[in-house]
């Protein structure tokens, strides 16, 4: 699997997830968010975990206008794989990639601990690794987690099997516990919580790594 992994000014989790591609076998580039373009031949983009552009305005939304995600918006609806944690799950949305929005978590405070997730669908590359209804343990590390989707659009997400995660004791307020959520095509995975911190035994946990290695498998056989 051919992957990149965007770097904008204000990231710090884009060496962990490229790190985690890596150890499942991925060959993997950092692009600079002044790109233009995506490599040639790339499966998969990750969009990572941070403080873009210092957060300001709203977050995600400068990094959202920057000259790589409008390769990363044709990517995707060419069918390419993109994969946006924490931040990036912020840009991704303010993209119009995924629906919703993030907003000021329901305390008004930054949360960082470990939670508990439920997999609600393992019909997905990222999620193949898992069975539907595992609970897993993936860490968070965010002020403006509350996921808020309207009424119409969260019955389409249920509906069509496009909640990934929820909650199982939401710590953010987030609408009906949602921790992550899918594109129409399933190839475009939004989440909070972040995998690539739980995908190595010295950082206390490894709940993380089985979806990266089912993305080497999925991604490559699409």
């Amino acid at each position: 699997m051919k992957a990149a992994v965007l770097v904008f000014p204000g990231s710090n989790c884009d060496r962990d997830l490229a790190v985690a591609l890596e150890r499942a076998g991925a060959d993997v580039s950092m692009v600079w968010h002044k790109e233009t373009a995506l490599p040639e031949g790339l499966d998969f983009v990750g969009v990572p975990g941070g403080f873009s552009y210092g957060d300001y305005l709203r977050c995600g939304a400068i990094a959202a206008n920057s000259p790589i995600c409008q390769a990363v918006v044709k990517h995707a609806e060419a069918g390419g794989f993109v994969f946006g944690v924490c931040n990036g799950f912020q840009i991704l949305t303010e993209t119009g990639l995924l629906p919703g929005a993030l907003r000021r978590n329901a305390g008004l405070k930054y949360i960082c601990r470990t939670v508990g997730l439920k997999v609600e669908t393992s019909d997905t590359a990222f999620t193949a690794g898992y069975t539907e209804g595992d609970e897993i343990q993936i860490p968070i590390a965010h002020h403006d987690g509350n996921y808020f989707a309207d009424d119409e659009t969260l019955a389409r997400l249920q509906g069509e099997g496009r909640v990934a995660f929820t909650y199982t004791d939401n710590p953010n307020g987030s609408v009906a516990d949602i921790a992550g959520v899918l594109s129409a095509n399933k190839r475009v995975l939004g989440m909070m919580p972040h995998p690539e911190r739980a995908a190595d035994a010295g950082h206390g946990g490894t709940d993380g790594s089985a979806m990266f290695s089912a993305l080497m498998e999925q991604v490559v056989s699409a």
